[in-house]
């Protein structure tokens, strides 16, 4: 559509240029800007154009256009207001979605604007403005109704106004009282005292009494007394409210064509997409609302047109009160397209764009320079799991009804065809948070994922839901579970029972991995914390110009590097074989440059990928409260939502797109079907973003959110703290000012007991872990300032990340990584010389929580105090690698030829290929190792192993 400048409105140039909200008023039929100052005030006469402008994640804008009517406004306003609406769709380019507000019966969205609500007051422009607030004030009565938004209505101060079934605000000069219908439910409560804490604060400057009456309670307390005094005395109430409006009851869908300015039926048998012509509007009657649907090859007077066809429709229908949506072709809302039989799924790739990829890595494969020829891509922020990753982990295995606990050095490794259940527990803000879940394998059977799921269930049922649960499947896996694991390799085939037996009766190959078969990893991650090896087809095709692969048989072990990886990809490759094939040296292939053996371990040279394996992007979440009855599932949107939305009676369900998460109440009562609704959610897809069945999905009780959840609201942990319903919480609340008020104890995570024998608390995994909330720096938690300053002098983007090294393996032949400079050799030095001077400080004692316990490993030397192990053992075991120590091990062996500390390092370019790589440092020279250590050898021999370990990490020798 080509729009000329002169016929959009002045008032609209510069809109929506940013996120938030702009009004303008119609005043002599013409849109004037209300200053923001004065958003969420409306008076009754006037009509008013609103833009909600939203940033997305996408980095792209969304606009929603509403316009009000007052109820006192003048047609001509109203009609002028709805054009106006259709010229500043056009300023913004055509994509908004235009709603029609009448007053009283506005949309849930609209009044989510304003929360808590909104108060129209009298008068209008063309009435000079009455200023109420300028006034004495006057006793007001008003109707509240509303679960999530609230419909406020003033209503004449009259016993009669009263009902049973909604709640009523008395506004006095001295206090508000607040009468509660007895057919009214607990959260409409809850949300009608936000209201009566807005008239608070503006009404009377947050300085009045605040008063609840019940309904049936009659003259039982002074309070009650006092409220019915003001109507002239009690008197009984009738049954059933008045109904001030005509409901509107929902219709067979009709559409309509919009010709020549009036709205023409179409006769059809069935709504598709084919239907809607782009050079045509439609209006679809729904009965409860109208749908305006406007072709992108429209004219701006066309469009005009239809919208002027669509009011007079409500006219004709004599259904003035009812509400009005017009979309564009291509921004179709999900209520539009939920009308429809059949809708196309969208797409939003690039063709042209893609073509030129392939065409790149073509070229590059040629050993063509291919400068200039794709757009670089924009730089993406390292995703973060929100998760302190310096817990404990235990994982089973899925043997049907049993589970078999992994050891620690298995934790890591999955089977394909297999299921795992997890727990993690790690420290949170105020106490230990727990994390069950389970992991279904691409090639697992459905009777060990059904069994998973009732074992993880049960496991948090003991825990009296304290635990967050989580249901992940192969391919999908989230971030936080990666950071978790750190290290994960999946393997082809399964090691359980059902996996066994399903492979039998199917009469398919049992492709489970060994050793010695021909066997190809993906290699995947963003760095030694978040690293995967995914087993795939050894084949050719498996292969993929934007990752890393190790390809190995019984002798032979390979690397492939294609040309669109980056060093750090090949990094994770080095670390990766470490714990697939360690003692075999590899050798490195380059795309393009392969021998014959590699393509005759894979069964030949075929045609293979370039493209990065698409992964599900986390979306704008979107905010549902959900009911489950006889097996349904009814869902409403909560818009422009906050933690003050999230009532204990209710389960809502928070849909990111790339995971899901079920939050339960605490009066909730039946708190074990929260996965059943997620999964229930996934399928009925209500918002038409073709989720997968395989989304993860996490469950969280109230008072138990994890960072995760938390970190998609300003959330105060203080009201999760408080007892009671949501309204007596909330009426606790403005009771006491807006303050939130601690009336539940802090609670202690319970014990667990895993069935093992002898043993009712989980064993403590024995990996080095990290923190990883922040991208800006390495966190460890336990770590001293002193080792903090200096890991930042080791930090930098091209050096080697070595806080997560791999298990130590006594190999013959370490792998290559560029030799570090001179001045970083001597910046580290300086740093371990600092860091050395704090370890003859006397450590601070502190006293660590019962529930860490201390790991059994070797004894520590006679001269460290029981203060020093005290204060650290504890905290130093999850930054450690553990390993078993062996007499001998911290002798200074005489003998030993010694080597260029260049050649010893981890990733030499030049390595020295016979010798312990566990103790590189014994093949420096004496003058040497004093330069490096700071000290002698049989100086640092007497450290702990824990201080010589940190001081090796630092020199990479170790």
């Amino acid at each position: 559509m080509a729009v000329s400048m002169k016929d959009l409105d002045p008032a609209f140039q510069g809109a929506g240029q940013k996120a938030g909200l702009e009004i303008w008023r119609i005043e002599n039929f013409k849109p004037v800007a209300v200053p923001q100052s004065s958003h969420g005030k409306f008076f009754t006469g006037d009509s008013y154009v609103i833009l909600k402008t939203t940033a997305l994640k996408s980095g792209a804008l969304r606009y929603d256009i509403h316009y009000w009517l007052g109820k006192d406004t003048s047609q001509d306003e109203a009609g002028t207001a709805a054009i106006k609406t259709v010229e500043l769709d056009a300023a913004l380019g055509g994509r908004a979605v235009q709603y029609r507000e009448v007053q009283g019966h506005e949309t849930e969205k609209f009044l989510s604007y304003f929360k808590p609500c909104i108060i129209p007051q009298e008068g209008g422009v063309a009435s000079g403005f009455k200023h109420a607030e300028a006034e004495e004030h006057q006793t007001r009565l008003f109707m509240c109704r509303g679960k999530h938004v609230v419909h406020v209505t003033e209503v004449p101060f009259a016993r009669s106004s009263l009902n049973h079934d909604d709640i009523f605000i008395l506004d006095t000069k001295s206090k508000i009282f607040q009468f509660n219908g007895s057919n009214s439910s607990i959260q409409e409560r809850a949300k009608a005292l936000e209201v009566v804490q807005y008239i608070k604060d503006t009404y009377h400057d947050g300085k009045c009494e605040i008063a609840s009456i019940e309904d049936g309670k009659m003259m039982a307390d002074a309070e009650s007394g006092e409220f019915w005094g003001l109507f002239g005395g009690f008197a009984p109430l009738p049954r059933k409210a008045a109904s001030q409006d005509k409901t509107l009851e929902p219709q067979p869908t009709k559409l309509y064509s919009v010709e020549k300015g009036k709205a023409e039926p179409v006769e059809v048998e069935s709504l598709v997409r084919e239907l809607l012509d782009t050079n045509k509007c439609y209006v679809l009657d729904c009965g409860t609302e109208l749908l305006v649907w406007t072709g992108r090859a429209t004219s701006l007077d066309y469009r005009k047109s239809a919208s002027e066809a669509a009011e007079a429709l409500l006219r004709d229908l004599d259904r003035p009160k009812c509400h009005i949506t017009r979309v564009i072709e291509g921004f179709e809302t999900v209520v539009f397209r939920s009308k429809f039989e059949s809708w196309p799924t969208t797409t939003t790739a690039t063709v042209a764009e893609d073509g030129r990829g392939k065409v790149a890595a073509l070229l590059k494969r040629q050993g063509l320079n291919v400068r200039g020829l794709v757009k670089a891509a924009p730089a993406k922020e390292e995703p973060q799991p929100h998760i302190d990753c310096t817990g404990n982990l235990q994982v089973w295995r899925v043997n049907g009804s049993e589970k078999t606990l992994l050891a620690a050095a298995d934790q890591t490794k999955f089977y394909s065809g297999d299921c795992y259940i997890f727990q993690y527990s790690y420290p949170g803000e105020e106490k230990e948070e727990i994390l069950i879940g389970t992991w279904f394998g691409k090639q697992s059977v459905e009777e060990d994922r059904d069994s998973a799921i009732a074992q993880a269930s049960k496991m948090v049922e003991s825990f009296k839901y304290v635990p967050c649960q989580a249901r992940f499947y192969e391919g999908k896996e989230p971030i936080q579970l990666h950071a978790i694991f750190q290290s994960f390799i999946v393997f082809k085939g399964g090691l359980s029972e059902g996996y066994k037996k399903y492979v039998a009766e199917k009469e398919i190959p049992d492709d489970t991995y060994s050793v010695e078969s021909t066997a190809l990893f993906r290699v995947q991650g963003y760095g030694p914390e978040n690293m995967q090896a995914i087993q795939v087809e050894a084949a050719a095709s498996s292969l993929n110009s934007s990752y890393c692969y190790i390809l190995h048989n019984d002798s032979t072990v390979y690397t492939w590097s294609g040309n669109l990886t980056t060093a750090e990809d090949q990094e994770l490759v080095e670390r990766q074989l470490d714990l697939i094939k360690p003692d075999i040296q590899s050798k490195p292939q380059k795309e393009g440059s392969e021998s014959d053996h590699f393509w005759e371990l894979l069964g030949g040279k075929t045609e293979y990928s370039s493209q990065k394996i698409a992964k599900d992007t986390e979306s704008d979440p979107h905010l549902f409260s959900c009911s489950f009855t006889k097996g349904t599932l009814k869902v409403t949107e909560i818009y422009n939502f906050t933690q003050d939305d999230l009532m204990t009676e209710d389960i809502f369900i928070l849909d990111c797109h790339s995971e899901i998460f079920v939050w339960v109440g605490e009066e909730v009562k039946n708190k074990g079907n929260a996965l059943a609704i997620g999964e229930k959610f996934i399928e009925s897809d209500f918002l038409f973003e073709n989720l997968s069945r395989e989304v993860p999905i996490y469950v969280a009780t109230e008072g138990n959110e994890p960072p995760f959840f938390t970190r998609f609201f300003t959330w105060d942990s203080a009201k999760t703290a408080m007892q009671g319903n949501s309204f007596q919480r909330k009426l606790a609340i403005v009771k006491n000012g807006g303050a939130p008020v601690q009336t539940k104890p802090k609670r202690r995570t319970p014990v667990y007991s895993s069935g093992r024998s002898g043993s009712s608390v989980p064993e403590k995994s024995q990996r080095s872990r990290s923190m990883t909330f922040s991208p800006d720096r390495v966190r460890v938690r336990g770590r001293s300032p002193a080792f903090n300053a200096l890991a930042a002098t080791f930090e930098s983007q091209n050096a080697r990340n070595l806080s997560q090294p791999p298990p130590v393996v006594r190999k013959l032949f370490p792998k290559s990584a560029p030799s570090e400079s001179a001045a970083n050799v001597a910046s580290r030095s300086a740093a371990i010389a600092a860091l050395t001077s704090t370890f003859e400080k006397a450590p601070t004692v502190r006293i660590m929580p019962k529930s860490i316990k201390a790991s059994k490993e070797a004894p520590k030397p006679k001269a460290e105090s029981d203060s020093q192990e005290n204060a650290m053992s504890d905290r130093i075991e999850s930054l450690t690698i553990q390993e078993d120590v062996k007499e001998g091990d911290t002798e200074d062996d005489e003998g030993l030829p010694t080597y260029p500390y260049e050649r010893l390092i981890v990733g030499s370019e030049d390595p020295v290929t016979e010798m312990d790589v566990t103790k590189r440092e014994t093949y420096l020279s004496s003058e040497d190792f004093k330069q490096k250590f700071g000290m002698t050898k049989d100086a640092f021999y007497k450290l702990p192993k824990w201080k010589q370990n940190k001081l090796k990490m630092a020199l990479q020798l170790f």
